[in-house]
Formats: C-alpha cells, sequence, structure tokens
C-alpha cells in the first residue's frame, strides 16, 4: 500500500504540478462544487494509478485541481462506497494519496436520511460526531507508522474551530444549519424503519453509507477533518416513503447551493 500511495501521488505531481493544500470529496448529487473551482487540471479516475473507478450515478469520477476561494484545493469529483465492492482500503485510498501530496485539511459532503424528527428534507447538517457501523473499519490489518498511530484518539474527529465557522457563515446567509451525529452504514439498500429506529435510538441524527471511513483515515493521518450533510429523505416515524436514488439527487441538487457557500467561504477561511 505504501509503494501504491507513493506512485500514485508522484504521478499527479507529475502530471499537474499542482500543491493543492485542501482536499474535498462530494457526495451524492454534489458535484456542482466544481464550478465554483478554477479548474487547473481534471483527471479522470481511469488514468490515475491504482485508483479504483466510481460506479455510482450522480459521481463523476474526476480529480480536479484548482482554486477555490483563494485556495488550492483537490476535490473528488465522486467518491469510491464500500458497497461498490471495494474494500476499505481502497474506499478510503484517495486520502491517504491526498496526505502524501501534502494536503492536512479534508472537507467532506454527503446526502443523508434524517432520523432527528426535528430535521426536514433539505436541510444541511454539519456533523459534529460519527458512529461508525460498517463491518470493518479501514485501519484493520497491518499499521504503517509513516502513515499514522495504531491506535488513533477518535475524541476529536470533527474539527471543532471549522465547526464553529461553518455555523457563522450559515447564519450570516441566513441558512437553516443543523448540526449532529451522523450513522455510518454499509448500504446500498435504504433502512428498514426498525433499522431508522435503532439508528435514533443509539444517538444518530442522520443515516448514510460513506464519510465515516474516509474521515478515519483522515484523523489517523492527521488530517483536520469537517463534513457536512444534505438531508435528503427522513427516517421518522409516520414520515418514512417510500425513496429512489433519483429522489435523492434531486434533493440535494436543490440544496447544494446553500452547502456550495458555506463550503467554498470555509475553505477561504482555512
Amino acid at each position: 500500500m505504501l509503494n501504491q500511495i507513493k506512485e500514485t501521488a508522484e504521478y499527479l505531481k507529475k502530471r499537474t504540478g499542482a500543491t493543492p493544500q485542501v482536499g474535498i470529496i462530494l457526495g451524492t448529487g454534489l458535484g456542482a462544487l466544481v464550478n465554483e473551482i478554477e479548474i487547473a487540471h481534471s483527471v479522470p479516475y481511469e488514468e490515475i494509478p491504482h485508483f479504483p473507478v466510481s460506479t455510482v450515478e450522480g459521481h463523476s469520477g474526476r480529480l480536479i485541481f484548482g482554486k477555490l476561494g483563494g485556495r488550492d484545493v483537490l476535490a473528488m469529483q465522486g467518491r469510491f462506497h464500500y458497497y461498490e465492492g471495494y474494500d476499505m482500503k481502497q474506499v478510503t485510498f484517495p486520502v491517504r494519496v491526498m496526505k502524501a501530496l501534502g494536503i492536512n485539511d479534508l472537507v467532506v459532503s454527503n446526502a443523508s436520511g434524517g432520523v432527528n424528527p426535528n430535521y426536514e428534507i433539505g436541510d444541511l447538517m454539519i456533523l459534529n460526531d460519527h458512529i461508525n457501523l460498517f463491518p470493518t473499519n479501514p485501519l484493520i490489518g497491518t499499521n504503517y507508522p509513516e502513515l499514522g498511530p495504531r491506535f488513533p484518539d477518535m475524541s476529536d474527529v470533527y474539527d471543532k474551530a471549522l465547526i464553529s465557522k461553518a455555523r457563522s457563515i450559515a447564519q450570516r446567509h441566513g441558512f437553516r444549519v443543523q448540526e449532529g451525529v451522523y450513522a455510518g452504514l454499509s448500504g446500498p439498500c435504504l433502512e428498514t424503519p426498525a433499522e431508522y429506529n435503532y439508528i435514533r435510538v443509539i444517538g444518530g441524527d442522520t443515516v448514510g453509507m460513506s464519510t465515516v471511513p474516509e474521515v478515519i483515515v483522515g484523523r489517523h493521518a492527521g488530517m483536520r477533518c469537517f463534513a457536512i450533510s444534505i438531508i435528503t429523505d427522513l427516517g421518522v416515524p409516520g414520515r418514512i416513503v417510500k425513496v429512489t436514488h433519483q429522489d435523492v439527487i434531486d434533493v440535494a441538487a436543490k440544496a447544494e447551493p446553500k452547502m456550495t457557500v458555506i463550503m467554498k467561504e470555509l475553505v477561504a477561511g482555512m
């Protein structure tokens, strides 16, 4: 894995000459933030050594190098999921490459289902914690000290200063923003009513199929992490309806402009 990380990072350095400062992972239906980036280089995943290829609708599959809010960024337009059949090392490989390129700040977005009864479809939620309900962990196996400690502390996964800045940005623009706990499951099926209830009982506010693995690896690598969700459907008793993947994409697209403002201004202040 160390050799693959090095080879991929060297390839991207040679191809782009870029020195990004902030890494961004864009979730389902949330790729339009790329329109705000002054793009210097766009690299399809299939051209990058050792990179998986995104197979999910709403995930374009490109690494974008450029400037956002005056900062040099590297954005993943499309991420990888455990349910696609990739193992956790593959799912989180791009985060390892980001760190090898010198990135110390990681910003993640996702679409998720709300289980908190105070949430509404289209709300934004800033993550202040997560619950790992995946059947495995990306750090299982041999630990390489070059990448991080064997037992990384997870008491402050999401950076409090970045959370505070994001809330201030949202307040200044009059955006309705929640703050809470994201539960990460493997998917790909959406949750049953009993599963939604279980997630709420154990302390979750939203549920999704991403983010947790990437953030675990980011923290293992010593990166500052920030994550934000768009609530695209509800798992609240009496408000549960059948949801398609297209429904999720459509809701995410409507709420995306608000998320884009927050992320752009947050990155500018990093």
